[in-house]
Parts: C-alpha cells; structure tokens; sequence
C-alpha cells in the first residue's frame, strides 16, 4: 500500500502543489499513516480473488477479447494494465505492436485519462473519454432497470461520481460538465424528471474545496430531511472497486441510516455485464481498432 500510495500521491496531475511543500507532507506525514487505513478498508471488500478492480478488470479483458472475436470475427489482443501499481502501464505497452489505449475513465479529467497520457509515447492511438457514448449510457441505464426490477425504485436515485479540487475545474477541466452531461444523458434514458435524481462528488482528499455537493453529507442531509430509500449508483466507475465497495456501499449505507433513512439501495458498477462490454468494444472499434464488416 505505501509503494502504491508513493506512486499515486506523487503524481503531480493527482496532487497539483508546489513539490517542495507536498513530497514533504507526503513523505513524512501521509505514508506513515494512510496505508495501514487504505489496507483496514481494502480489508472489507478484498475477495478470495484478490483486489475487486483487478478481477473485474481482468475478467473484463478476457470478454472484451471473446466479444470481439465472436462479432468482428478477427482474433485480437487485449490486455489491461494498471495506473499505479502492476502490471504498469509502460510494461503492458511495450509487449505490444501500435495499441490502442482505452483508459476506463468514461469523463475526461487531468488527474486521470491527462496521467495515462502522459506516460506514453507522442502519437499514441488513446481513447479520450466515452462519458456521452450511447453504449455506455445505455449499459448504465439497463444496469438501472435490472435494480429495479428486482430491487423496487427507491424514492430518489443519487447518482455518485469521484471527486475533484474545484481548482482544477476553474482552470479548465472539462469533468465537472462530462460528469453532469452523464447524469442527464442517463436520467433521460431512464425517463427521470430532474426531482428524481441528483448528482453527487465522493472522494474528497485534504483540506481544499472539492467538487460539490458532497456524496455522504447529501445523504446524511436526505435522511434527515425524511428520505426513507434511495438507491446509489457510481456511473463514473465501471468496474467495482475500493471507492464503491467500501467508500459507497459501507461508509456512505451506514450514514444515511444513522441519519433516519431506512433502505439504501447499492446499484453495482457495470463490471462483466454484457452491454458493458459490447459498449465497450464500440468504443475501441469507433477509435479504430478493427474495422467493422462490410
């Protein structure tokens, strides 16, 4: 955890403050505590698998690769690789022959697709974002109606994307509009008036304004405004993961309960559904990675 966290953390476009007053904060304050938390949580949700996202993740490659050779009817090589951490995103590219990069960031943001980015060789073929893709939009939407069909429709629909410092966005960052122009796309797949559903920023990190409103204080403030259910979902993630899984579905649950509400209901991320990843392969085929047949 703390190799990771080193990595992650010291990412100039993850933290974007000066370096010589961050490397020492990070070195000397938050390695030695923020790893023996982070592993406490990865603790809850880890499988006998290993990691959620890197099971998801892999599982994901192995459909992608059959979906694609079953309805393009061409073999291709698909493998995955990790930001931070293994198997390392350089390692992955130079085993293959002129890749397609499609960094599962659905919005666009610095702190995640610009990191990608930046790792990789000038010119490299690389998805930029898919946060309006009719596959991906359309995914979300089915992922919604299975819940409800199984589940009932909760009174409101709270729709959960990672955070951001709000600084980013007033310099430019197109996420915050990705983020809301997602939401909307899929209220209106859903048939949702604008009463029905909100959107809300998770993950916030230190002490600077983030992205708002903030995901656990709206639900705390739901319940105790006299929301008795709401189901949650994360459309900014597609695989589950340690910010779903624990963050969402333990942390966020036990608030809105505490606070008065009465059924939290988790919507899981797309994770190996089948509209997922024949969206999926949409996505890479539209970047040109295959051809479709005539």
């Amino acid at each position: 955890m703390r190799a990771y966290l080193a990595e992650f953390l010291s990412d100039p476009l993850v933290v974007e403050l000066p370096r010589l007053l961050w490397l020492p904060i990070l070195y000397g304050i938050v390695l030695r505590k923020r790893p023996a938390q982070s592993a406490e949580k990865y603790q809850l949700v880890w499988t006998p698998e290993g990691s959620p996202l890197a099971v998801h993740t892999s599982r994901q490659t192995t459909l992608l690769a059959s979906h694609m050779k079953k309805h393009a009817g061409e073999s291709v090589d698909v493998r995955y690789a990790m930001r931070y951490g293994q198997p390392s995103i350089l390692s992955v590219f130079r085993e293959m022959d002129d890749p397609l990069i499609v960094p599962l960031y659905p919005q666009y943001s610095r702190s995640t697709t610009e990191t990608v980015c930046r790792l990789l060789p000038q010119g490299t073929r690389t998805v930029r974002d898919f946060h309006d893709h009719a596959g991906y939009i359309g995914a979300l939407a089915t992922s919604v109606r299975r819940h409800w069909e199984a589940n009932g429709r909760a009174d409101k629909l709270l729709m959960s994307f990672h955070g951001l410092p709000q600084r980013a966005v007033d310099r430019g960052d197109p996420y915050q509009k990705q983020c809301f122009a997602t939401a909307a796309l899929l209220a209106r797949s859903l048939g949702l008036e604008p009463s029905q559903y909100l959107v809300t920023f998770q993950s916030r990190f230190g002490a600077a304004k983030w992205l708002q409103p903030y995901t656990e204080p709206t639900l705390i403030e739901l319940a105790r405004a006299g929301l008795r259910s709401v189901d949650v979902m994360c459309p900014g993630f597609v695989s589950d993961c340690l910010e779903t899984l624990e963050e969402i579905n333990i942390g966020a649950r036990e608030a809105f309960l505490h606070a008065g509400g009465e059924d939290f209901r988790f919507i899981p991320c797309l994770n190996e559904s089948p509209d997922w990843i024949a969206a999926l392969a949409d996505i890479a085929r539209a970047a040109g990675l295959i051809r479709a047949s005539a």
